[in-house]
């Protein structure tokens, strides 16, 4: 009967014990959603513009403003630098991002990961308004594969507007940061 106190005591810091390592042991966090802080290369097919090209984007800090970059490889050609919001998991875990960039171009694009139904993969939908050429913009539709939560490989099919070409080709290698 004496040792009772002693015991209780021993259990009860031995319970807190376990209870504190169990709450502060790591847990496996919660799917963060598309990657927007990226670097990419791409190679362009169609179009009038340069085949070669390096992008690049990331959010300010903790916020939703996303800021990017773009620039030709292969000559002196079309380079911007834009800045937009993202609006995150709006519909059915679909993020839409809003824009504006160098040059009178103002964006909205839909992107969505497939993970559910096919395991790495995610569709966007774009269109793009360039107020300041005579190629007044078009949609963007692309099909990206996460071949790693680093890598990932897209394809994707600008469909401009008032241009003599059907059809700008592009796929790009990008890395996730």
């Amino acid at each position: 009967m004496k040792h009772i106190l002693p015991v209780l005591t021993l259990t009860t810091l031995t319970v807190a014990a376990f209870a504190d390592a169990g709450a502060a042991a790591p847990v496996a966090p919660a799917s963060a959603g598309l990657s927007y802080n990226r670097v990419g290369l791409s190679y362009v097919t169609g179009g009038d513009g340069n085949p070669c090209s390096l992008q690049a984007s990331a959010f300010i800090g903790s916020s939703n403003v996303l800021v990017s970059a773009h620039a030709d490889l292969t000559a002196a050609g079309y380079d911007s630098v834009s800045i937009g919001y993202v609006f995150k998991n709006v519909f059915a875990g679909a993020d839409v991002a809003v824009a504006v960039a160098t040059d009178d171009i103002y964006s909205i694009q839909v992107r969505r990961a497939l993970g559910e139904v096919l395991s790495g993969l995610e569709v966007a939908l774009g269109y793009q308004r360039n107020m300041g050429s005579a190629w007044n913009g078009g949609f963007v539709y692309e099909v990206s594969y996460n071949v790693t939560k680093q890598y990932s490989v897209a394809y994707s099919i600008q469909d401009p507007k008032g241009s003599i070409y059907n059809s700008v080709n592009s796929v790009a290698v990008r890395y996730n940061f």
